[in-house]
Formats: C-alpha cells, structure tokens, sequence
C-alpha cells in the first residue's frame, strides 16, 4: 500500500518515518517534503494549498491512505475533497478543524458543553476589547488571536498597557495577517502545561502517551510563545489516574460534543491543558498531531502506527487494541534559525548531521530544511528536532544535546533546558502508576 504524507515540517518527517517502517507500506509519498523526508519518502514538489494537484497525486498513484499533516488544508477542507474522492483520509473534515482554525468557535463548545477551561470574551473591534482591558482588576490576561496563527497569535499580558497593545497588533496592525479579524480574551491560569493527544473516529478515543512541550523561545520558559522548543515523554505529572480524570473530563466530553454539535471529527484531537489546583482545563485545541510532540511520541510508540491511522480513518477504531510504548524516555530539542519566532535567516548551509546521527538512540528530523546545490539549507523558523531515547531522562537528555553540539550552521541557537523541569519533579516522583490501569480504547 502507498501512503501520501501532506506537508513540510517536523511533524511530517516523523510520521513518514513511523509510517515508512509498516510492513503494511510499499512506498511513503511526502508532498511537498523537505530535506529530511527524501531519506524516507518520495517527496512530490506540490504545496499544501494546492488541493486539485494533491487529489490528482493520490488517485493518479492509487494511494490506500492519505494523511494530512498541517492544520491549514484541514481547515480548508482537504479532507472532505479526499474523501468525496472515494480516498481513505486521516484527519478531519472542515467542521471538526474549525476547533483549531477558530478559538471563539472552540470557546462556545467548551463552554455550551461545560468542558473545564479559561473563563472569556471575544471581541472583532479594537475599542471593545481595550475598554474591556482597562476594566479588568486581575492579571496577566491572555490575548489570542481568533485564527491559525502558527503558535505565534497568544499574548500573556502583564497589564492593560501591554494587553491594549496586543490587541492593537492583532486587530488594527494585522501583524498576523487575516487571522486577526477577531480576538479572545481570557483569565491567566496557573498550573503546569501538558499536551495530551488522542486519536478518534468521531466514537472511539485512542490516548497517545503524554508528552511535554516547551512553548517560550527563552529558557527558563521566558520570551515569546513559539510552535514548540522542545518536547518531552513521559511526563510523571500525568499519572495513569490524572490521565482517567483527563480522559473523563476531557476528552469523552469532547468527542461527545462534537457528535452534538455534528462536528466531523476523525483524526488527531490535541488537547493543550493546564494542570491547576481545581483540575485540568482546555487552553485549545488542535485538529492535528502536535509538533514537536509528535517526534518523541512516534520514537516511543513500537506498534506499527498505520493500522491505527486506517481504523481512524475506516470509523472502526474501536476493534483495535492498545498499542505498545517503550519504556524509555524521549527527549526532543529544536535547533532553530536565528531571529525566530520574529523575522528569521533562510539559507545558510547546515553541517554535522552525519555526526549527530552517529550518536546511540538518536533520530534527527527535519522541519524547515530544502536542499540548494546538493546541500542541505535552513528553511524555515525551527530548522529540526532533534530526538533521543535513553534509559532515564538524564540519559535522553544527554544524548540528545551531545547530536545538537554535532550540528553547525550560522545562527544555530536552541534551548538548553528541555527536560529541566520534570527532572526536578521525578525526584519527587511518588509511585502512582502501578496501582493505576493501563491504557485503553475508550468510547464518546
């Protein structure tokens, strides 16, 4: 069987990766790819926004799956035009994506629904919302931009001044283009942050393995948000009962109310979460596998990930059993081009990757890479992910910046505390899990 892989980036390349191995696949199919995904796919120069080209792809090479990496053709709709087309699609139609490609749209079904998340407002004029600011008696407050912004459109305000200015970036500014016709405001919340993904068919839940990303460029968690500057799994916060409580909360009521409100949904639902002092809350959702998480999560996963995605995609997730995961820990950290998230240099050529891949247990993925004169050249904001396994987390951690150290290219920079904070907090580790279930497929 052939499996056509949509997109360019980090997330893209684990998935051909994962996929590539199945004793199910004949020939991985990457459109458009990058510099990573040759090694292990066929990449075809087609954009993810180039819907009539990518039908033909995949009728023309009588592709048996197709999965759509990016969150922006699912919002556009790409999977109900492959799958009109008689293909077998892993991702949601424009419906279920609409949970992602719209936070006040999100916000309405948590709330109709009563599903644990941030109290807010929406406004889609400047005026509203700075007034609202300036009435406001606690902070910081969160500005968000409405649409898909690529990690960038979140803004943690300390006081209105700040809060006032986002909104006039957003709104009136339009730094982040027309996803900035709309903004939600929503009360600070405190806790730990976890990225908890399922795979559903609309009935039944699939929980992947918790994994912790690691959102503000600085270390220490400081600075801007990005889409991610590492990742970690597992995360001992999650125990297997926090996960039930996540699961019941959660994820249950949020396929069921998707069936409610006829969302579509058969895909990746990536629930972004904070750990507070009354329970876990909704930050967002995501309609698709979650980058750089997913890098570590298919690095853990020994079952073969194809069935699962074909389930999905067939409605008949729930015949399936669990699957396997490594016991180890994964560590991934991204090395990113100088200026990111803001204004960032393309094309400066990067060295050592043969070395890094010399390194035990170590995998390195491409994100925003391309090939100039048979070298491989920085593309894009966050350039890889670089991922490795080890015995304990001291161990992955290692290994992992030991790979990085290997790689060069001009304006290189990456955070060098991945992992710091849950080493903090498996010293503390109290034995939960072994008490607790193992992992299940559940029904909505």
């Amino acid at each position: 069987m052939k499996v056509l892989v949509i997109g360019s980036g980090g997330r893209e390349h684990a998935l051909c990766w994962k996929i590539g191995r199945s004793p199910e696949v004949s020939e991985v199919l990457c459109a458009p790819g990058n510099a990573g995904t040759r090694s292990v796919a066929r990449n075809v120069a087609i954009g993810v926004d180039d819907h009539d080209a990518l039908l033909e792809l995949a009728t023309s090479e009588g592709v048996g799956l197709v999965v759509i990496g990016p969150e922006a053709p699912l919002v556009a709709g790409l999977a109900d035009r492959m799958r009109d087309a008689g293909l077998r699609v892993f991702g949601p139609g424009a419906s279920g994506a609409r949970v992602e490609g719209s936070k006040s749209f999100s916000k309405e079904i948590l709330d109709r629904h009563r599903i644990p998340t941030a109290q807010y407002r929406q406004f889609d004029r400047s005026g509203g919302a700075k007034s609202y600011l300036e009435s406001c008696k606690v902070w910081p407050q969160v500005v968000k931009a409405d649409g898909l912004a690529a990690g960038k459109g979140v803004f943690i305000c300390n006081d209105a001044r700040e809060g006032c200015a986002a909104v006039d970036a957003i709104l009136e500014e339009r730094r982040l283009g027309d996803v900035g016709d709309r903004v939600v405001i929503e009360e600070f919340l405190e806790g730990e942050e976890a990225s908890v993904l399922a795979i559903t068919d609309g009935q039944a839940i699939l929980i992947l393995e918790p994994a912790m990303d690691h959102k503000q460029v600085g270390e220490g968690d400081t600075g801007p948000n990005t889409g991610g500057m590492g990742a970690l799994s597992p995360v001992t916060s999650l125990t297997r009962r926090l996960q039930r409580q996540i699961e019941q909360r959660v994820l249950v009521p949020s396929v069921h109310a998707f069936k409610r409100e006829e969302v579509e949904f058969r895909g990746t639902l990536f629930v972004g979460l904070m750990m507070t002092d009354s329970g876990p809350k909704v930050l967002e959702y995501n309609a698709r596998f979650g980058d750089p998480e997913v890098q570590v999560l298919v690095r853990r996963m020994k079952s073969d990930l194809v069935p699962y995605l074909i389930a999905t995609a067939e409605g008949k997730l729930a015949d399936m059993q669990p699957p396997v995961w490594d016991n180890r820990t994964c560590v991934g950290v991204v090395c990113a081009a100088e200026g990111y998230p803001g204004s960032y240099r393309k094309g400066d050529v990067i060295g050592g990757l043969e070395r890094a891949d010399e390194v035990e247990d170590v995998v390195v993925f491409h994100a925003g890479t391309t090939i100039e004169e048979d070298q491989v050249v920085t593309a894009g904001g966050r350039v890889l992910c670089v991922t490795a396994l080890g015995a304990n987390l001291e161990e992955a951690r290692e290994r992992a910046y030991e790979a990085v150290d290997r790689i060069e290219w001009s304006g290189k920079f990456c955070r060098r505390d991945i992992g710091t904070r849950e080493a903090a907090r498996r010293e503390l580790k109290q034995e939960e899990d072994e008490a607790d279930p193992e992992p299940r497929i559940v029904q909505s």
